[in-house]
């Protein structure tokens, strides 16, 4: 078997900061996910740019990073990665979306997204994990600290994916794999 290939669909323009420390978001997310071996590939999406269709099946999976874009609109970039995360799903890659990533992947599974109905969410909240099966052979601390900066959520729904996904949404984190639906409370 070769090593694994994961693309990141960059979502959002590269800070000066970031830049500095990282070489930009695609640095920040290789960093955090990646590891050795691994090929990992970026796509500007929010530019336009999108891996061709026959080469997604090349890819074990994507992440979908934060966006100032709003889920819910129509740009045509938006729409066009509705499009692309409704193939993954179909071919069952492995997708994971933070924040916007998130918003618009529920999208493209049939949820609602929009303005969160309490508002502005800002600051940093915990999130307290409880065991799961799922996780059982990681080592996974009791919380994390998560910074939120966020206007929109995607409303509460079931998604149909046999795949795990993961949306985090406001108080809640909801994820599946199989036919099992967990969640969290934060």
């Amino acid at each position: 078997m070769g090593s694994k290939k994961f693309a990141v669909l960059l979502c959002a323009e590269d800070s000066d900061y970031v830049k500095k420390l990282y070489g930009g978001y695609f640095g920040v997310f290789v960093q955090m996910l990646g590891e050795e071996g691994e090929t990992w590939d970026m796509f500007k999406v929010s530019k336009g740019q999108f891996p061709e269709d026959n080469k997604i099946g090349e890819y074990d999976g994507f992440v979908i990073t934060g966006s100032s874009n709003d889920a819910h609109g129509n740009d045509l970039w938006i729409c066009k990665l509705v499009v692309l995360l409704k193939k993954l799903d179909a071919m069952k890659k492995k997708v994971l979306g933070i924040c916007f990533g998130h918003q618009i992947l529920g999208r493209a599974l049939g949820g609602k997204t929009g303005r969160a109905t309490s508002g502005w969410d800002i600051g940093v909240t915990q999130v307290h994990l409880q065991s799961s099966k799922i996780f059982a052979s990681l080592k996974m601390p009791t919380f994390l600290s998560v910074i939120e900066c966020h206007q929109d959520e995607v409303f509460p729904t079931i998604y149909t994916t046999s795949n795990l996904k993961i949306s985090i949404s406001m108080s809640e984190i909801w994820f599946r794999s199989g036919s099992s639906l967990q969640k969290w409370k934060l």
